[in-house]
């Protein structure tokens, strides 16, 4: 993995000593690299400026406020799917014209305060919402942009529980819903139909989904401006495959391609929202081995970070590269690795060969940037784990590690 280096024996992010954050900062830790995040945002708009494109990375799949910053100072715009993930992106100074707002189930509060915003738009999902949109921005005299979101039932052979482009799942309108959906936005002056959009899952491999997407939404969008609805942009969204097991996934230039095709010599603005290609790989979660244990079937090493850190690996089968941070010379012996939650779920990778392991060491564990804290809980009451960034050989912290009494700090003691 190219995040992780080692000198010496020992690993590195950047030109930082991993021991040396576990013993500065504690354990559990997300380490992650300034580097790596500008390199991911830097490919992305080289790949992408053959057509004009708008790149707004995904807030899901990391929000840390300083990894935002330094994302939007790149020249990138985010997709939110909550008033909170919207906030944080206003906090940081996204300007709320490259905001655009996505989700199946967003609030009247939402609603609101995107219209207050004046976001770039709203991607909406059902009749009843464009309905909801269109009185709220009656009730508020707001002119509002809006893009259909499309569901065009293509099988990207994902894990199912990230595939979002197929009908049995509850995102968008299937195109023969389309006409419903102009009906009710011909009643809202006040609404404006500026895009079409489609998000076809995560982890897709391969270019050949997008480019029968992009040929999709454009033949739908040809189609709308002969009705005199005047679209603007294309919305692809995001789902580039990463390699967690160092397999082959296409290139930023392959899925660019796939995408902007079919859209040459049309008057679209094209939008791309990956989240996870850009910090996945830019981020590792450092735990301490705190047991060594055996029994006739197993060896485990039982680390202080689990599922409450990481729980793709409990929620998906998901694979992460584990490494320790030591590497010893000796025989490799097979062990699964765990975290001390209540779960048998709770494991961080299964069947991973180390060498001389003991209590005390630090292993790492890879491709954590995305969805590894924004996805953290408080289960078993175990506090948020801390957050760094490496720049070089300079260690900025960026999140605070959580106290115990920080996990209940909102609970009220009722008196009865």
């Amino acid at each position: 993995m190219g995040l992780v280096t080692y000198k010496g024996g020992n690993a590195y992010v950047e030109s930082v000593s991993l021991q040396s954050l576990g013993e500065r900062f504690g354990t559990p830790l997300y380490v992650y690299s300034r580097k790596k995040i500008q390199d991911s945002c830097d490919s992305l708009l080289k790949s992408f400026s053959k057509h004009p494109t708008l790149v707004c990375y995904a807030l899901k799949a990391n929000s840390n406020l300083s990894i935002l910053k330094l994302i939007f100072d790149q020249g990138l715009g985010a997709d939110v799917v909550s008033h909170g993930e919207m906030k944080k992106a206003q906090h940081v100074g996204l300007p709320s014209e490259r905001i655009i707002f996505s989700g199946v189930g967003k609030t009247r509060e939402e609603i609101i305060a995107g219209l207050h915003s004046n976001i770039f738009s709203f991607n909406v999902e059902s009749v009843e919402e464009i309905n909801l949109i269109g009185e709220l921005s009656r009730q508020e005299k707001s002119k509002t942009r809006i893009s259909l979101r499309i569901n065009p039932n293509i099988n990207v052979r994902t894990n199912p529980y990230i595939a979002t482009g197929l009908y049995k799942t509850k995102f968008g309108f299937p195109e023969s819903q389309i006409k419903s959906a102009l009906a009710v936005i011909n009643n809202f002056p006040e609404l404006h139909l500026a895009g079409l959009s489609c998000h076809l899952g995560s982890q897709i491999k391969n270019t050949g989904p997008y480019r029968e997407a992009s040929k999709r939404l454009v033949h739908v969008a040809d189609d709308l401006r002969n009705q005199g609805f005047p679209i603007e942009f294309l919305d692809l969204g995001g789902g580039f495959g990463v390699s967690y097991e160092g397999k082959k996934t296409p290139s930023l230039a392959e899925y660019a391609k796939a995408i902007q095709e079919p859209a040459k010599g049309r008057p679209y603005l094209l939008v791309v929202e990956p989240g996870r290609w850009i910090v996945a790989e830019s981020g590792i979660l450092l735990s301490k081995v705190l047991y060594k244990k055996s029994n006739p079937h197993k060896n485990f090493l039982i680390t202080d970070a689990s599922m409450t850190e990481l729980i793709r690996p409990a929620l998906y089968e998901a694979y992460h590269p584990i490494e320790a941070c030591k590497k010893r010379k000796g025989p490799l012996r097979t062990y699964d690795v765990v975290g001390p939650v209540c779960e048998t779920s709770d494991f961080l990778g299964l069947k991973r060969k180390f060498g001389p392991t003991e209590s005390g060491d630090y292993l790492w564990i890879g491709f954590c940037g995305a969805y590894g804290s924004s996805m953290g809980s408080h289960y078993n009451v175990r506090p948020r784990a801390a957050e760094v960034l490496v720049d070089g050989n300079r260690v900025t912290l960026i999140r605070n590690r959580e106290s115990t009494e920080d996990v209940w700090k909102n609970e009220i003691l009722s008196e009865y």
